[in-house]
């Protein structure tokens, strides 16, 4: 498969990394939807930039993509992300400190375009690495 959106998707991690979120307004529709919102946001580029701009700049999460694939209309992607933790988002103590979390992200597509996102996050695991919550003991019988 080869989903002309594959492009943009990629693009989407370029512009995190980056900060260039003026690129969404021509990888997104305008109907845009990403469902992996913390909060509310209004459709399209703008309100993907929001997100992204957060993601960007308080968590300070960048990506290294793992792996790509495609469907006629779905790009899946499965990336590592490395961030910062913030007292208030992570939980007391954990500000500054690094961490990695698996994330695996799916797009709708439309043509050449992104038209809705899923994204899911070990943040379980980012907030055992970061300290917030205790490393699960195994049970012995």
């Amino acid at each position: 498969m080869n989903n002309p959106a594959r492009t943009a998707a990629l693009a989407v991690f370029d512009a995190i990394n980056t900060g260039e979120l003026t690129v969404l307004d021509h990888l997104v529709t305008q109907d845009f939807i990403d469902h992996g919102s913390p909060f509310p946001l209004p459709p399209g580029p703008a309100g993907y930039r929001q997100i992204l701009t957060f993601v960007h700049q308080v968590l300070n999460i960048r990506y290294a993509i793992d792996d790509v694939f495609d469907t006629d209309d779905r790009v899946v992607l499965r990336a590592t992300a490395t961030g910062t933790g913030v007292d208030a988002i992570h939980g007391q103590g954990t500000g500054g400190k690094p961490y990695r979390m698996t994330t695996v992200h799916i797009y709708r597509t439309e043509g050449p375009m992104l038209a809705e996102h899923w994204g899911v996050r070990d943040e379980l695991g980012a907030r055992i690495q970061l300290g917030a919550l205790p490393a699960f003991a195994p049970q012995t019988a």
